[in-house]
């Protein structure tokens, strides 16, 4: 099995969803189970229908929730150091046609988000970036053709 590279931030999220599902959702499903077959004939009932999928929803979520975080290989970019793009570095980057600047901090898949400025460490920027440094330029295809980045800062932490 491959190790998930994640933070310790976004493993704390996974814990507490999954935590949220154990004790919370799951016994809310249940219960709303049990209300709906009180209700007589199940064949005809839309409350356990949806009941019960909602149930597989969840029991597969924190199945899905419970095999990342056993796979989670947690890496705390506050003990890393210099001016090389690795993963946990926050970048700051410059358009080289507009000059525009943008900062991403290089995280885990499970827990990137890009209106936070939250990239994967799998997206195609993050992995052009890699083992970068200042001053470096990084070209990236996107679906809206071909755009280039100069490294301008690194940080961790």
């Amino acid at each position: 099995m491959d190790k998930i590279p994640m933070t310790p931030e976004g493993l704390n999220q996974l814990q507490d969803e999954l935590k949220r599902m154990r004790s919370v959702e799951r016994p809310a499903v249940i219960k709303a189970i049990a209300d709906a077959r009180e209700h007589g004939d199940l064949a005809e009932n839309a409350e356990y229908h949806a009941a019960r999928e909602r149930q597989s929803f969840i029991e597969g979520r924190m199945a899905e929730l419970e095999d990342i975080i056993s796979r989670a290989k947690v890496i705390d970019a506050s003990k890393l150091t210099g001016d090389v793009v690795r993963f946990g570095a926050t970048v700051l980057l410059a358009d080289e046609e507009t000059d525009e600047e943008a900062t991403y901090t290089i995280v885990g898949s499970h827990e990137s988000d890009i209106s936070a400025g939250r990239l994967s460490v799998t997206s195609p920027l993050a992995r052009a970036l890699i083992g970068k440094t200042i001053g470096d330029s990084v070209e990236v295809t996107t679906p809206r053709g071909s755009k280039s980045y100069e490294v301008v800062k690194v940080s961790y932490g």
